[in-house]
């Protein structure tokens, strides 16, 4: 829905407390076949009947069947659509309250005009991500199916929309459930022996308890949190610049990895005043590739401002690819623009190898180190280069490897915190302290643990979680 859209529709209706019926479109802004508006709550029924005209009149609305017939303005009985709806009842809806679609024409105009005629027969105007975060509270699912929708949404590959659709099946909760599962029992335990010492309940040999924990907890939650940077990546993506002097093939070669002429090729240096820059998927990591303006000395104004701006996305680069043109010498001005980024991470990557070969790549070892020839004309060696890419921005990995699931920055740092715990909890076992000393690290990682799934999250956390959502999801 766009600004404008939105800034009229609050300042028409503004938002009741004692209103819990909530609408909103759902689907994307513009011009499209269909366009659907959803309204979820107890009163999403009763709205509906006032303002849609089924073609049968013998209509019952029963659950999850689609309807036929006219949504028109009561009074004036003035036709706004033609439309299909489907009324879901509770508790087998997204939020488990009685749900509404409509599903109209999808021009701006025809969804504006029915969606306030839903919010003047009683409805408000849902916040982002209100629909999902009544999901969650009522328990249809936890956190981190809930951060999955957020990652459907947003996912720019498909490794991406298959990380999200793992975490919603219930991969991430799952893991943790068991982990907490295992926790549970160890504290019963431990907590049995502090109110029932005289029952002589026998832990005093921690040996059982130390190879559970670190079995059934620590282990699979290192694990996650050494997935959640493939994750990040994934969700993230990564950024890449592609360096050179004037006229090495900057343009030709993200043309190349592109498959489609987006930047302007020519034979004149100095062609490129301004960064360039697209998504393209590598291997499932979106990556936000840069082409910038060839870095040279002694230039007019206008190219040193698209000099200066390379040098800044250099600076903000994930990965480097030092570009050289391997039909020429080596020349004194690439060794000086690599010396000024040899900083970052990079390889060098020699362009032009269809042509005769007048670079001497022994001369500089450091430089040509792990080089790769190819040709942006060609197209030869593209795909060597790009398993290249993939091996250096995910640690030395050949492919991906299935992992289960990959937290988010929020779910890592909780499950940090709850490693901490865990690993005192453990050294107080190991050193023989007390059971009611040991069990209040015990009870911090559970907390820690439940903050994933939304058990132990306090409010103000769940309002930035949810404030990530689109009106209408």
């Amino acid at each position: 829905m766009s600004g404008l859209l939105l800034l009229d529709l609050q300042t028409m209706k503004p938002p009741s407390p004692e209103n819990h019926t909530i609408a909103a479109i759902s689907t994307p802004p513009g011009a499209g076949g269909i366009g659907i508006i959803r309204i979820s709550g107890e009163h999403a029924l009763p709205i509906l009947k006032q303002i849609f005209a089924p073609a049968d009149s013998s209509c019952q609305f029963t659950s999850h069947r689609l309807y036929y017939g006219s949504i028109f303005e009561p009074g004036s009985n003035r036709l706004l659509d033609e439309v299909l709806v489907v009324f879901m009842q509770t508790p087998r809806t997204y939020t488990r309250e009685d749900v509404v679609e409509i599903h109209c024409h999808g021009g701006f105009l025809v969804l504006q005009s029915v969606i306030e005629l839903v919010l003047a027969r009683g409805a408000t105007l849902a916040e982002p991500g209100e629909f999902t975060k009544r999901a969650f509270l009522n328990g249809r699912i936890d956190l981190t199916q809930a951060e999955a929708v957020i990652d459907i949404l947003s996912a720019r590959t498909r490794k991406g929309v298959d990380l999200a659709l793992e975490q919603i099946s219930g991969t991430l909760y799952k893991q943790i459930e068991s982990m907490r599962i295992s926790l549970v029992k160890i504290r019963a335990l431990l907590e049995a022996a502090i109110d029932f010492p005289e029952d002589e309940i026998e832990i005093a040999d921690h040996s059982d308890l130390l190879n559970q924990l670190e079995n059934e907890v620590l282990t699979p939650l290192e694990q996650l949190i050494q997935n959640a940077d493939s994750g990040r990546m994934v969700r993230e993506g990564v950024t890449i610049v592609i360096v050179g002097i004037p006229n090495v093939g900057k343009s030709s070669l993200l043309n190349t990895i592109l498959q489609e002429e987006r930047a302007l090729v020519t034979s004149i240096p100095g062609t490129t005043r301004d960064t360039i820059e697209e998504y393209v998927d590598i291997s499932g990591i979106p990556v936000r590739i840069i082409d910038t303006a060839g870095i040279r000395e002694d230039v007019e104004e206008v190219e040193q401002l698209g000099i200066k701006r390379a040098r800044e996305s250099i600076n903000r680069a994930d990965l480097v690819l030092f570009l050289v043109d391997g039909s020429r010498e080596f020349q004194a001005e690439d060794r000086e623009l690599f010396n000024s980024v040899a900083h970052k991470p990079l390889f060098t990557v020699i362009n032009k190898c269809d042509l005769n070969r007048s670079i001497n790549v022994s001369e500089d070892p450091l430089i040509f180190n792990d080089s790769i020839e190819i040709s942006a004309l060609t197209q030869q060696g593209l795909t060597e280069l790009k398993t290249q890419i993939f091996k250096r921005i995910t640690g030395g990995k050949e492919q991906w490897q299935e992992e289960g699931a990959a937290p988010n920055l929020r779910q890592k740092a909780a499950m940090e915190r709850a490693a901490v715990s865990l690993r005192l909890f453990r050294d107080g076992m190991l050193h023989n302290l007390t059971n009611d000393l040991i069990t209040v690290d015990l009870h911090e990682s559970l907390d820690h643990l439940g903050e994933i799934v939304g058990e132990t999250t306090t409010d103000d956390v769940l309002d930035v979680i949810f404030e990530q959502f689109c009106l209408g999801k």
